[in-house]
């Protein structure tokens, strides 16, 4: 018996290595355009290109050996859940002493007793962190895989792709949109660690010398195989970004996520599948695994440093998706004139309104809704405007009884024609 558990884990492995290869490749293959001042812009991103196929090879062996070992397997639930608990808690204190260490530095310097000390607080607790981060991402890929095998996706017991996740410094994505229309002509992953300053100079380089509007922005989670996962405190953030992410790795091997860089429609239809059923799955396993975490109201998808919560929504007073649509809106009217300058200058004046109102948004240009309205999971437009596309997927959704029923129905999906067909 233990040889051929042996083998059934190496049959695993493989199919991961696999997947994840497949994944890469059509990662690194997906954004190529044969036109000229498109080239020219990729090319200035030569250097900067975040270095997908090795951190997969890495993340897979680190997967492979975490089953082999399959530590999560000798705690029974109430034990797993707890352990959890405890990994949660200790990010947010690696998160705590980060702040009270750069505190030190700004206000006594690098070489201070206080500063060395906070330091070596920060290295310990960043250890324990470290030792406690594989067994709990094997527990919320178990939870995870428990609570899609509920709902009825797999076979035989079995889910295809297994649920692999793992917490890393993600890359930074770079937009880029035409100025005269909204909509993604480039998506690089670029290494992290750029400054504010450094992301300026990059996209006014692409402004002044292409004509085209770029963003470099922060991103939750991405979907290569395993799945990249930001760090986070928050267990229902995390266990909705690691499901929505699996749900593209489940839709890449069919005909919707295989379409998803076809153009702004088909990205916009999977990014907003992937969010309806990333909140449906997560909400699932918090209820039967963390019952006491179980919130109301609505947190953003995916975490960014710029995206208000419900409590700042309340503690600002100031309506973030209601201004927000407006905005798309009054941008996509003057685009459709041909005000282009006027749109840019508007947005310009917009991006310091909701800086004075509490939301940090570096910059608000074509390349900023190109990005965050392809996430339409929400009534009530916000960066989406009146994009019709998020709203057909949503009443999809709504007409089914079922998750399952609901990606089975739209994973066959082609174009946005294809999806008003079935949407009743």
């Amino acid at each position: 018996m233990a040889e051929q558990g042996k083998k059934h884990t190496w049959i695993k492995t493989f199919l991961w290595l696999f997947l994840g290869a497949l994944l890469v490749f059509g990662t690194r293959g997906s954004n190529h355009l044969a036109v000229e001042p498109i080239d020219a812009t990729r090319a200035l991103a030569d250097g900067m290109r975040f270095g997908y196929s090795s951190w997969t090879l890495g993340a897979l062996f680190n997967k492979a050996v975490s089953a082999s070992l399959k530590a999560e397997k000798f705690l029974n639930d109430e034990q797993q859940t707890m352990l959890a608990e405890a990994y949660f808690a200790q990010v947010g204190l690696v998160e705590q002493k980060e702040n009270e260490l750069a505190d030190l530095i700004n206000r006594l310097g690098q070489q201070s007793n206080e500063t060395l000390k906070a330091n070596e607080a920060l290295l310990i607790a960043n250890e324990r962190l470290n030792a406690m981060a594989g067994p709990t991402e094997a527990i919320i890929q178990n939870q995870t895989e428990r609570s899609l095998l509920a709902m009825g996706f797999g076979v035989a017991g079995q889910l295809i792709p297994p649920v692999l996740y793992q917490v890393s410094d993600l890359p930074l994505n770079l937009i880029v949109s035409p100025r005269d229309e909204i909509k993604t002509l480039l998506g690089i992953s670029l290494e992290p660690g750029m400054t504010d300053l450094e992301k300026f100079e990059l996209e006014e380089i692409i402004f002044s010398k292409h004509h085209f509007s770029a963003l470099i922005e922060e991103v939750g989670g991405v979907g290569v195989y395993p799945t990249m996962v930001m760090r986070s405190n928050n267990i229902n953030w995390l266990t909705e970004t690691v499901a929505h992410e699996w749900i593209h790795n489940y839709l890449s091997l069919r005909p919707l996520g295989i379409r998803y860089f076809q153009n702004y429609e088909m990205r916009t239809i999977n990014e907003t599948t992937a969010t309806l059923s990333g909140k449906e799955i997560g909400r699932a396993l918090i209820q039967t695994f963390y019952p006491k975490r179980i919130v109301t109201g609505f947190y953003p998808p995916r975490r960014s440093a710029w995206v208000p919560t419900i409590e700042e929504m309340d503690l600002f007073g100031f309506d973030y998706r209601k201004e927000m649509h407006q905005t798309r809106l009054h941008v996509d009217r003057l685009l459709s004139k041909g005000q282009i300058e006027a749109a840019e200058a508007y947005m310009n004046q917009r991006q310091k309104l909701f800086w004075e109102e509490g939301y940090r948004i570096r910059k608000i240009n074509q390349a900023f809704f190109a990005f965050y309205g392809s996430y339409s999971d929400t009534p009530g437009g916000g960066a989406s405007g009146e994009d019709p596309v998020g709203p057909a997927v949503r009443a999809l959704r709504y007409s089914q009884p079922h998750l399952k029923k609901f990606i089975d129905t739209i994973q066959k999906v082609c174009s946005f024609a294809d999806l008003l067909k079935i949407v009743p």
